[in-house]
């Protein structure tokens, strides 16, 4: 049952989930091996054949997966750095000389992977959201964990939608990620806003709509996705509203609009 929620003065949307929908791209791990692999051998590190690499990204992607379970847990994790995540959860043991160049090209590094990983599309209904909110003076931002936020960045600007779009807040670039309330009051001092003027629409419990309550939105949305309920631990705390995708958010706008009117 979705809660009335009045008009916001401003509209924060997750990425991956909420502005867009992502599948994972065969053969990405291979891709990206390959490429590692090549540099290494150019920079004269030649004791890594590109099996051991990509078995190392694989690893570390694994392990960042877990990790990512582990900090929605604390009240204001951090983020992952680019050089950490080469640096401790790839390259851990790899020969120094090997290891060193990963690090130092880390942060194109990690922009790479997120290209080749997965396809992104623009979730239906989300034009036609951003357009109505703008029509009614409503400033929208990105919020969103984030390992390479250029990634992010390039799909907006490629897409228009960076036009549409206020401000873009990145867990890479702030170094601090959700469920840590500061992701969402970044957005909200930037727009002039207090967090209870906001609503903010997320496609998970443990990191989006557990932020959202943490940073005390005035409305917390739950829009629904390939794993929103493939929960790794149970929270607490339940959304105002959920809904299937941004036609259904524009439902909710549309009638907090109309209801302020």
């Amino acid at each position: 049952m979705n809660a009335r929620m009045r008009r916001p003065r401003a509209l924060l949307l997750d990425f991956g989930g909420v502005l867009v929908e992502t599948s994972r791209r065969e053969g990405w791990s291979a891709a990206l091996a390959k490429e590692v692999h090549a540099a290494l051998v150019r920079a004269g590190c030649d004791e890594l054949d590109v099996t051991a690499v990509e078995t190392d990204i694989k690893a570390g992607v694994a392990a960042d997966k877990c990790w990512k379970d582990a900090m929605s847990r604390p009240y204001a994790p951090a983020e992952m750095t680019h050089t950490g995540f080469w640096g401790d959860y790839v390259a851990a043991d790899w020969p120094a000389a090997a290891r060193q160049l990963v690090v130092a090209h880390a942060t194109p590094l990690c922009r790479r992977m997120g290209e080749l990983r997965q396809e992104r599309r623009i979730r239906p209904g989300i034009p036609e959201l951003l357009d109505a909110a703008e029509e009614h003076g409503i400033p929208c931002a990105v919020v969103s964990n984030s390992l390479s936020a250029a990634v992010h960045r390039n799909f907006t600007a490629a897409t228009g939608l960076a036009e549409k779009l206020a401000l873009e807040v990145y867990s890479d670039e702030a170094g601090v990620r959700k469920p840590n309330p500061e992701m969402i009051w970044i957005a909200t001092r930037a727009l002039g806003v207090e967090p209870g003027d906001a609503w903010y629409a997320g496609d998970n419990f443990d990191r989006d709509v557990l932020c959202g309550h943490r940073a005390g939105v005035g409305g917390n949305v739950l829009m629904v996705a390939g794993g929103t309920y493939d929960v790794p631990y149970e929270v607490r705390c339940r959304p105002d509203a959920v809904v299937d995708d941004g036609h259904g958010l524009l439902e909710l706008l549309t009638n907090a609009i109309e209801g302020d009117g």
